[in-house]
């Protein structure tokens, strides 16, 4: 397999696994191509490498960068933006971990508090309803917790020292 053969099934496969990390597949995709380019690329490279609209890859490019994840770099002497993605693999699933709890897990956390503290007649349906959704609310907060230290391990000289240590 050559290159540009690589890279395109590459940029593909994650394309196509981005919908299951809660990202649009074009995302995963200009996600993708920034993540293995070794240098900055303009926006007209992304649309013309990847066949996409320039208000399709403007969108998700806006989108990358609220996650935290891709950077607009400026080169002198050229009037285009140019886009890169994080590099260090440690902090970009530290960033997804963090945006995904605030998009996915903490509206979550907030509609099972909600429903799991009803006022209840105490029929069996409605004691069965709170108790499952109570367990449930303590089962992802605990999940949310569990995910908020592992993220916080960057600022933490023991937590680095322990997954130095696991990934051996």
């Amino acid at each position: 397999m050559e290159f540009k053969e690589a890279k395109n099934k590459f940029v593909q496969t994650w394309g196509a696994l981005g919908s299951q990390w809660g990202i649009n597949k074009t995302m995963a995709q200009i996600h993708a191509l920034l993540m293995v380019s070794h240098e900055p690329v303009s926006m007209e490279d992304i649309m013309e490498e990847l066949q996409i609209s320039r208000g399709n890859a403007s969108m998700n490019l806006r989108a990358l960068m609220d996650w935290g994840i891709v950077y607009k770099e400026y080169k002198a002497g050229e009037r285009r933006e140019f886009f890169t993605a994080e590099k260090d693999l440690d902090e970009l699933a530290v960033k997804i971990s963090r945006e995904r709890s605030k998009r996915e897990i903490k509206p979550a956390l907030k509609i099972l508090k909600e429903v799991s503290s009803i006022q209840s007649d105490n029929t069996a349906a409605e004691k069965h309803f709170v108790n499952q959704t109570t367990k449930l609310y303590d089962f992802v907060l605990q999940a949310d917790n569990v995910l908020d230290k592992i993220t916080e391990y960057k600022d933490n000289w023991l937590a680095q020292l322990l997954v130095k240590f696991m990934k051996k």
